[in-house]
């Protein structure tokens, strides 16, 4: 499943669109919300929803991919044995 973007949260950087890897989104002009074009490219990697500065990216995970999937917090890469 693609990324959602809000459309009313959405300030047009185009962060989104220079972090992803698989060219999921389409991006004309800068300050103009990025259209997601190939959806079926999404990886789920998360990481135009970690870039947004605005948080106006989310990502849907496909349900035989929630078992796999895990959201982890910066302070859980963060702790020592």
């Amino acid at each position: 499943m693609p990324p959602v973007i809000d459309q009313e949260e959405c300030i047009g950087c185009g962060e989104c669109y220079e972090a992803c890897q698989s060219d999921v989104f389409h991006y004309t002009n800068e300050g103009e919300s990025p259209t997601v074009s190939y959806p079926e490219e999404c990886w789920h990697c998360n990481a135009c929803v970690s870039v947004c500065p605005v948080e106006a990216v989310s990502l849907r995970i496909p349900l035989p991919m929630m078992v796999l999937y895990h959201e982890r917090e910066i302070s859980d890469t963060l702790k020592t044995p």
